[in-house]
């Protein structure tokens, strides 16, 4: 079934994510590389997510990571241990949801990072999901594996 054409900032931002497989719903996620403390931490959090999010099971991604998690066919997709998003200064718009806070770049509509954390945490949401639906139901699991 075809998938509707996506917004041009929601298309780049879903640029990272590449269907390998679509029957098999393996999706290809470029994995970051989180060290000390953020490395635990993603670890911890990637046992805490959630099996099924925003109605999506969760499926493999390749390579294989425990920094990575993706539901449905890269519909979401959540990277932890990510640097800074470049383009957050210090008078960027951080909106809270449920004690987290989330950056929402906007020359890249569909990309929000998790950033009052010990590790940053970049979740991609195409625009078929609500972006704060989906950061509900991940602020518990990101409060209890990632301090402040």
């Amino acid at each position: 079934m075809p998938r509707p054409a996506l917004p041009a900032g929601a298309a780049a931002a879903l640029a990272a994510l590449t269907v390998l497989a679509g029957c098999s719903g393996v999706v290809r996620v470029d994995p970051p590389t989180p060290t000390g403390p953020a490395a635990a931490a993603c670890q911890k959090l990637a046992g805490a997510l959630p099996r099924t999010l925003d109605g999506l099971d969760r499926v493999a991604s390749e390579p294989a990571s425990p920094y990575v998690v993706v539901w449905g066919e890269g519909e979401i997709a959540l990277r932890c241990g990510v640097d800074r998003p470049a383009a957050m200064d210090a008078t960027a718009d951080v909106s809270d949801v449920n004690g987290i806070g989330w950056f929402n770049d906007p020359q890249r509509p569909a990309l929000y990072t998790a950033v009052n954390r010990e590790a940053y945490v970049e979740v991609t949401i195409s625009p078929q999901h609500k972006p704060a639906e989906v950061q509900v139901d991940l602020a518990g699991p990101i409060k209890a594996a990632i301090p402040e």
